[in-house]
C-alpha cells in the first residue's frame, strides 16, 4: 500500500536522516474522516489451493520451533492500514478508529490490512497449515488509508477514478500517535510514501514516530517500499564495488517514508523463497532487515478460510514489502512476550543481530539480512545473539624454548667414549711394534 504524495522527477542528492521536532506531535484525538465514498467494488482474493499445506514463508522461518517458547501472548500489535475485517481467527481484534470513513477500523474493503494482520497474529487451526507469526498476540486495527474509497468531490483521473484514494502522511502521523496511546507494544506500517530526495520530511510524522518509539517504547516496523510505475518510480543506486565505503545517504533519489526514520523505525525489505532480494524492493540506506514478501497466504476478509497468492480483483500475485513487514512485526511481538524487560530499541537490535547477514555484510536491499525468529527469541537477554557474541580470550603464553640438555649429555657421553677408544687404540701401537721386534730374534728348531 502506497500513500500518494506530490512528486517531481527524482534527482540524486545527499539526504541525511530526518530531524525530529517533538513539538510538532499531533494531538491525542479520535479520527475525524472526511466525507468519502466507494469508487470500486471491494477487493476479492482467491482461496488457497491447499489449506492443509504450511505456506512457504512460514516453513522458511521455522515458526513451529518458536511457538513452544513464545506465541506473543500479552502483546498488542497495531496494524495501521486499510482496516482489519473481523475474523474468527483474530479473536482479540481491537477497534482503533477510522480515518477513511465512518467506522471503528474493523472494515477492510481493500483487503490489504486483513492480509497483514493475519500474517502477524492469525490463530492456529487444525484445519489449515497457515498461522500468524505470533498467534496469541492481539491486533489493534486503525484504518488510515484506502485505494478504493475517494473523498467526495475529490479529484478524478481520466477514467473517473480518484487517483489518490484516501490517506496521507498527516493522517499516518495521527494514527501512529493514536496507536501508541491505545497501548500498542508493536506498530506495523505496511504503507509507504515515496517522495523525491530533497523534498524534506513531515514534522508531524517525525514527532509521532519519536513519541511512539522514545516516549511510549513501541517497536515500529515499516515496509521499505515497492518499485512500480505509479508510486516509487525511481530506484536508489546500489552500492558501487569501486567505492565500497561510500555513504549511500549521499546518493538517494527516492525517499521512502516512514522507513527513512532509520533510528526509530525497523525498515523491512522483501526476499523471494530462495532468499534473494525481491526485484520490487526499493533499496535504501534505511533498510534494516528482510523477510518473505512473495508466495503469500493469509486471512481473507471475505471468507473464513485463508486466501492464496492471487489478488483476483487486480489479477496479480499478493506480494510486496507490505507483506514482509508483518513477519518482522510478529517477531517483535514474540520477543516482547518472552523478554518484557527489553526496550523497543533492544528488540530492534536483537532482530538485526540475529538475522542471516548477506555475504558482503549490510546492503540496501536486505539490510542486515533475513530475519530468524528462533534465533531472535532464543538469544540470551542482553546478548547480540547466537554466533555473534563477543568473548575476550586470553592471549596464549609463548611456547617454552626446546630443552636440548638430554641430547647434549648423550652427545657428550658418546664423544667421551669415542675419545677413550681412540686413546686406547693409539696407546696400543708401540706395544705391538715391540712385540713384533722381539719375535724376529727367536730361532725355532
Amino acid at each position: 500500500m502506497v500513500l500518494a504524495v506530490g512528486a517531481n522527477p527524482a534527482v540524486a542528492a545527499a539526504v541525511p536522516p530526518p530531524t525530529v521536532d517533538p513539538g510538532r506531535l499531533p494531538p491525542n484525538s479520535a479520527p475525524v474522516p472526511p466525507p468519502t465514498e466507494l469508487r470500486d467494488p471491494c477487493t476479492v482474493t482467491a482461496p488457497a489451493a491447499d489449506l492443509a499445506q504450511t505456506p512457504t514463508p512460514q516453513r522458511a522461518l521455522d515458526l513451529e520451533a518458536v511457538w513452544p517458547l513464545s506465541t506473543g501472548r500479552g502483546q498488542v500489535v497495531a496494524v495501521i492500514d486499510t482496516g482489519v475485517e473481523r475474523h474468527s481467527r483474530l479473536p482479540g481484534l481491537i477497534p482503533g478508529g477510522d480515518y477513511v470513513s465512518s467506522g471503528d477500523g474493523t472494515s477492510d474493503c481493500d483487503g490489504h490490512g486483513t492480509l497483514v494482520a493475519g500474517i502477524i497474529a492469525a490463530t492456529r487451526s487444525p484445519e489449515t497449515g497457515f498461522a500468524g507469526v505470533a498467534p496469541d498476540a492481539r491486533i489493534l486495527s486503525i484504518r488510515q488509508s484506502s485505494n478504493i474509497y475517494r473523498e467526495v468531490g475529490g479529484r478524478r483521473d481520466a477514467e473517473g477514478q480518484n487517483a489518490r484514494g484516501v490517506g496521507n502522511v498527516g493522517t499516518l502521523a495521527s494514527a501512529i500517535r493514536r496507536a501508541a496511546d491505545l497501548g500498542a507494544t508493536v506498530v506495523n506500517i505496511s504503507e509507504v510514501a515515496c517522495i523525491p530526495a530533497g523534498s524534506g520530511d513531515n514534522p508531524a510524522l517525525g514527532a509521532a514516530i519519536d513519541y511512539a518509539s522514545r516516549v511510549k517504547d513501541v517497536v515500529i516496523v515499516a515496509a521499505a517500499g515497492n518499485l512500480d510505475s505509479d508510486t516509487c518510480r525511481t530506484s536508489n543506486p546500489a552500492p558501487n564495488p569501486a567505492t565500497p565505503h561510500a555513504n549511500l545517504w549521499d546518493s538517494v533519489t527516492t525517499i521512502a517514508t516512514p522507513a527513512w526514520y532509520d533510528d526509530q523505525v525497523l525498515a523491512v525489505g522483501s526476499v523471494n523463497p530462495d532468499g534473494s532480494p525481491s526485484e520490487f524492493t526499493l533499496p535504501g540506506p534505511w533498510v534494516d532487515v528482510a523477510a518473505p514478501g512473495t508466495d503469500i497466504t493469509s486471512l481473507d476478509p471475505r471468507r473464513l478460510q485463508p486466501s492464496g497468492v492471487t489478488d483476483s480483483t487486480n489479477g496479480g500475485p499478493v506480494q510486496g514489502t507490505s507483506f514482509a513487514a508483518p513477519y518482522v512485526a510478529g517477531t517483535a511481538a514474540l520477543i516482547r512476550a518472552r523478554y518484557p524487560e527489553l526496550t523497543a530499541r533492544q528488540v530492534m537490535d536483537r532482530i538485526e543481530a540475529t538475522a542471516h547477514a548477506p555475504a558482503a555484510g549490510w546492503d540496501p536491499y536486505v539490510g542486515h539480512g533475513v530475519i530468524d525468529p528462533f534465533a531472535a527469541v532464543t538469544a540470551a537477554p542482553g546478548r547480540a545473539g547466537p554466533g555473534t557474541q563477543s568473548v575476550e580470550l586470553a592471549i596464549p603464553a609463548p611456547a617454552p624454548p626446546p630443552d636440548h640438555r638430554p641430547r647434549d649429555v648423550a652427545l657428550a657421553g658418546a664423544g667421551g667414549v669415542a675419545a677413550l677408544l681412540g686413546l686406547g687404540l693409539l696407546a696400543s701401537f708401540p706395544l705391538r711394534r715391540r712385540l713384533q721386534r722381539a719375535g724376529g730374534d727367536t730361532t725355532i728348531g
